[in-house]
């Protein structure tokens, strides 16, 4: 770990004190320790990445700043049953990073998705939506990051509430639809993870993505 990436501890006890094993999100508990919450994001907000900066390190804040101000902005607008009930929730330039104002999805498509050309990274930014994958419940940091994708990627592709691979219709998030060319060839990766592979000649259906709040 360099001198220069900010500690995710503050982010990791929040994550462990009110996020489920199986990424359920305590908001309301998250609400009585917003100035914990606020700590870190300002701790974020003073060091953003670097090319001093590892690769790990570098991804590692960015998903855990995704994930951070995501859940910033539903506590910002609580109570509210479905991040999208708010106006341009991802287009909002809200996040303040050394000065320089963000929005969500700045920080997906014009940072993480271009600079890492990881795949992986679509199981790991949450969206406070049940169809998104569940919020882990502990920070990545340089140290867990490669393990942490994959265990996440894993477990999302073979949860049968996010993907029907082995009835005689296949449908699987939509997650693949979306973001396809990041995947290159969607079944091919799902098949990678998969306990079972999907069979070749299976064409791939798309489930519906149910925005409600992931609590």
């Amino acid at each position: 770990m360099s001198s220069f990436a900010p500690s995710h501890a503050i982010w990791n006890e929040l994550l462990q004190r009110h996020v489920s094993a199986g990424g359920k999100v305590d908001y309301r508990g998250l609400l009585e320790h917003r100035d914990r919450l606020e700590t870190y994001l300002d701790l974020l907000a003073k060091d953003a990445p670097d090319a001093r900066w590892t690769r790990e390190e570098r991804l590692a804040y960015w998903i855990n700043a995704y994930n951070a101000f995501t859940i910033q902005l539903i506590l910002n607008n609580w109570p509210v049953k479905s991040i999208r009930d708010l106006d341009e929730p991802w287009d909002r330039k809200f996040i303040k990073l050394e000065g320089k104002a963000y929005s969500l999805n700045q920080i997906e498509h014009e940072i993480i998705r271009p600079e890492f050309r990881e795949p992986r990274i679509h199981f790991a930014l949450v969206c406070a939506a049940l169809s998104c994958p569940p919020l882990a419940n502990q920070a990545y940091t340089p140290a867990n990051l490669e393990r942490m994708l994959e265990e996440r990627t894993r477990s999302f592709i073979n949860d049968e509430k996010f993907n029907v691979t082995q009835e005689a219709v296949v449908r699987v998030s939509p997650l693949f639809d979306w973001y396809a060319d990041d995947f290159g060839d969607p079944k091919t990766f799902l098949n990678r993870y998969l306990v079972i592979d999907i069979p070749p000649r299976k064409e791939l259906h798309f489930l519906d993505y149910d925005w409600e709040l992931n609590d």
